[in-house]
């Protein structure tokens, strides 16, 4: 009986010192330390910098309808940057241009397969 009375004194006074405990105080100044960066500027003067390229532009597809110089009737898909360059490669190739419009990007689903491959047809039985 003597060491359970000892036991809960001890975790009495234990329990007593966590839950009375205060945390530190924190000083109340902000300490700011500058970073030592230095940013050369120099690069920009340099050959290599001035000899970059830019991006090109970024090219549509568009599908069109047209006729050649025999009339007939043509369709396909071609890749420009403005439906004016379009339609200026594809007159520039011999082609009257009646319908010239951008395609659409992406699927409707995008979790259908892109190839599905076709069930094999069945061959009749004659009842054997």
């Amino acid at each position: 009986m003597g060491i359970t009375i000892i036991f809960l004194l001890f975790l009495a006074v234990v329990s007593f010192l966590v839950f009375m405990s205060q945390p530190k105080q924190v000083s109340s100044y902000l300490v700011f330390n500058r970073p030592k960066v230095n940013i050369d500027m120099k690069v920009f003067d340099s050959d290599q910098f001035k000899n970059l390229q830019s991006f090109t532009e970024m090219q549509n597809q568009y599908s069109y309808k047209a006729t050649n110089a025999k009339n007939a009737s043509e369709a396909g898909f071609i890749s420009a940057t403005s439906p004016d360059q379009a339609r200026a490669i594809l007159e520039s190739t011999g082609l009257k241009v009646s319908e010239l419009k951008q395609t659409q990007i992406g699927r409707d689903n995008p979790f259908t397969p892109y190839y599905q491959l076709a069930p094999a047809p069945s061959t009749p039985s004659n009842g054997r």
